[in-house]
């Protein structure tokens, strides 16, 4: 007889097919806490045993918090032990706050198709990876729901952040309602709004979320979100010079009109920024370039200059970034966004580091070329003002400054930083324009590479070099008959990643055979 003949193996502890297991993945200010704590409390005040516990990721959206809440009936005598922490292929209910998140609880193996109930908001809180991306870094949301269509036994999505926040509420409020009408828990409806009762915060707006994505899980209809009517956005024009706006929007009508409508918005945009002659100024430069277009190209020359001459033409400096932080619009939106109340206070800080270029940037034009050639004036600028300072624009000083200096629109066209702007655009369009009668398809291109300058001090100046080195690359492929691929695959590869690397690979390339 051998040791595996007299081994008699134990039954399985018909307990431990009753314990439901269940996670939670949310990023900062989800309230994932308070989702877990409902949850909690609704199975132990409905006779089970229940134990949660939380692994924290790093702050914010660089990472989430995995919360684990294990639970089981529970008749009195020796409490069960639960586990800690999830385990791959051991998971009944998954909820995750957030699309990526159900896509890395797909990775890590939390969903099976054997037995997870997969809960999932739709909407996206971009990770800090997504953003460091100088082009479109998002992540295809439409990749993780294939996955979970395949991965979950059963899939409940919907954005339950658009619901709550209909509801005068939040996201963990919604989902718990998500979670309540997939009927993965053996407990009633009223079980669950009685838990949030008994929380005693926020309690009617908690009820309203909960109701619409109960309804939402159900597959009953949500409300549908609020949208505003269409129609031309407002430009707030002194009544004086109305009739100049009024002279300026009759203009558009005279371009090409595949170009209208991204004309129209970069007009709004240009005056916007600096006044209705400005606006002008844009709307002669695009009617110079429809003159050099052509009509059995449907004028897609112009229509790309609509959009990017009015983005070089709108440039950020010093000026309009204490013009955007002191407008009353921004204070109304982060107070909505913030919950302030009357009887709430609201700190609001800037953080502020201008270095010297953009100190020199508000020089008269002549004199700050010679302050910027100057390495002793330049270092003296560098010690004096680069350094962070946080500036709380709630109070009197600190917004009077910042509102001060947004205020000086009327100096603009008189400083260094504009003068070295409009050379720039000037060289870009005639690059772009000398192209327009040998390679069409080029000259679209250039265009489309002023999409790499953007933003504000460090970030306008790595855009910049990598806009000038794109260009230089296009001149190593002019004349050939795939520049315009070539032109395309540079700029997408310098929109990559914020090194530049996968630019210098591009660049590289084409040195190998041109």
């Amino acid at each position: 007889m051998t040791l595996q003949d007299s081994f008699t193996p134990r039954a399985p502890d018909a307990a431990l097919g009753q314990i439901i297991k269940l996670a939670v993945l949310a990023v900062g200010g989800q309230g994932g806490g308070v989702l877990t704590g409902w949850i909690e409390d609704l199975a132990r005040a409905n006779g089970y045993a229940a134990q949660a516990t939380s692994v924290a990721g790093v702050a914010q959206r660089t990472g989430a918090t995995i919360y684990y809440v294990e639970m089981a009936p529970w008749t009195g005598g020796p409490m069960p032990v639960f586990s800690l922490a999830p385990a791959a292929g051991d998971v009944d209910v998954m909820i995750a706050a957030e699309m990526m998140e159900a896509g890395r609880a797909i990775l890590r193996g939390f969903v099976t198709p054997d037995r997870t109930v997969l809960i999932a908001s739709t909407h996206r809180a971009l990770a800090v990876s997504e953003k460091m991306v100088p082009g479109d870094g998002i992540a295809s949301s439409d990749e993780v729901r294939a996955a979970a269509e395949i991965a979950a036994q059963r899939l409940i999505m919907a954005d339950f952040e658009r619901l709550a926040v209909g509801a005068g509420s939040v996201i963990s409020a919604s989902l718990f309602g998500g979670l309540a009408g997939s009927g993965a828990l053996p407990f009633p409806r009223a079980a669950f709004e009685e838990a949030i009762r008994a929380s005693g915060k926020g309690v009617e707006a908690s009820l309203r979320a909960f109701a619409v994505g109960f309804d939402a899980a159900q597959g009953h209809s949500a409300p549908a979100a609020h949208k505003k009517p269409e129609g031309k956005a407002k430009v707030l024009v002194p009544d004086h010079l109305r009739p100049v706006w009024a002279a300026l929007e009759a203009r558009l009508a005279g371009l090409p009109a595949a170009a209208q409508a991204l004309a129209q918005a970069g007009l709004q945009k240009v005056t916007d920024f600096q006044g209705p002659d400005y606006a002008a100024d844009y709307l002669a430069r695009l009617e110079a370039l429809a003159r050099q277009d052509r009509a059995e190209r449907d004028y897609a020359f112009t229509t790309m200059a609509a959009k990017y001459v009015a983005n070089a033409m709108a440039y950020d400096d010093v000026i309009r970034v204490a013009d955007l932080k002191t407008r009353a619009a921004r204070f109304a939106r982060i107070r909505k966004e913030m919950g302030a109340r009357d009887d709430r206070l609201l700190q609001l800080t800037e953080f502020m580091h201008p270095g010297p270029e953009e100190i020199v940037g508000l020089f008269p034009a002549a004199l700050g070329r010679k302050v910027q050639a100057s390495p002793v004036w330049m270092a003296r600028l560098e010690r004096w003002f680069n350094k962070g300072r946080r500036v709380r624009t709630d109070t009197l000083p600190s917004f009077l400054m910042l509102y001060v200096l947004g205020g000086l629109r009327f100096w603009r066209l008189r400083t260094l930083r504009h003068a070295q702007e409009m050379a720039h655009l000037d060289a870009w369009l005639a690059r772009a324009t000398d192209l327009l009668a040998t390679d069409y398809d080029l000259a679209v291109e250039v265009l489309k590479c002023r999409r790499l300058i953007k933003g504000y001090s460090d970030t306008h100046a790595r855009g910049t070099s990598k806009f000038d080195r794109v260009l230089q690359g296009i001149a190593l492929v002019q004349g050939r008959a795939d520049a315009a691929d070539w032109a395309r695959r540079l700029r997408e590869s310098a929109l990559q990643d914020e090194e530049g690397k996968a630019l210098d690979g591009a660049l590289q390339t084409i040195r190998s055979f041109a």
